[in-house]
């Protein structure tokens, strides 16, 4: 079996489903990628219990025989545009740092009620306004990819690059992004 972190999120779905692996497994895969990619600054805030403890709910459900949600076990990443309840969410903005909204965005609280994993919030141009992920409070954010026989870093494009970077990079099987001026469509 490939390694976990290079698995597509339909691939480890069956794997979870067919018990070749946990969804805690899974997880902590994941967040071993993440401490090892740090250096690409795709994440602004990391919730490791966060998700190690929906990944121990993923499984408990999994073992009960209960109805999987579509992304059960799932280890993801969610852009810091997206406010979740109790975990910091700046916009990438000075101004937000510290912010711990006290409710859900809608799109995570899906994510999450689907069974998603949530291994952190992604870095992104201040307010989702940029398109190369430079203009975040919190530095920019790397590119795993380097041009073929050059080192030189790469912008992963934005605003959602740090999401891109993460999923890239194998610190996150999928993640939320979103596009007004090409913040998806150009990572």
């Amino acid at each position: 079996m490939s390694l976990l972190t290079e698995l597509t999120i339909s691939a480890a779905r069956d794997g979870l489903m067919k018990k070749k692996f946990s969804a805690v497994e899974l997880a902590e895969a994941h967040l071993k990628a993440l401490e090892n990619t740090r250096n690409l600054n795709a994440y602004i805030v990391e919730t490791p219990e966060i998700a190690l403890k929906a990944a121990k709910e993923s499984d408990a459900r999994l073992a009960q025989g209960a109805p999987a949600g579509k992304m059960e076990g799932v280890p993801v990443a969610v852009k810091d545009l997206f406010c979740t309840k109790g975990v910091q969410t700046t916009a990438g903005s000075k101004m937000l740092k510290g912010f711990i909204p006290p409710y859900e965005s809608t799109v995570s609280a899906k994510l999450l009620a689907s069974g998603g994993v949530m291994l952190g919030k992604t870095n992104m141009d201040e307010f989702a306004m940029g398109s190369s992920n430079t203009t975040s409070h919190f530095g920019n954010v790397i590119n795993p990819w380097k041009r073929k026989g050059d080192a030189t870093d790469l912008v992963p494009g934005g605003s959602s690059g740090g999401s891109a970077a993460a999923v890239a990079a194998g610190s996150a099987m999928g993640a939320l992004g979103s596009d007004t001026g090409g913040s998806i469509r150009q990572p």
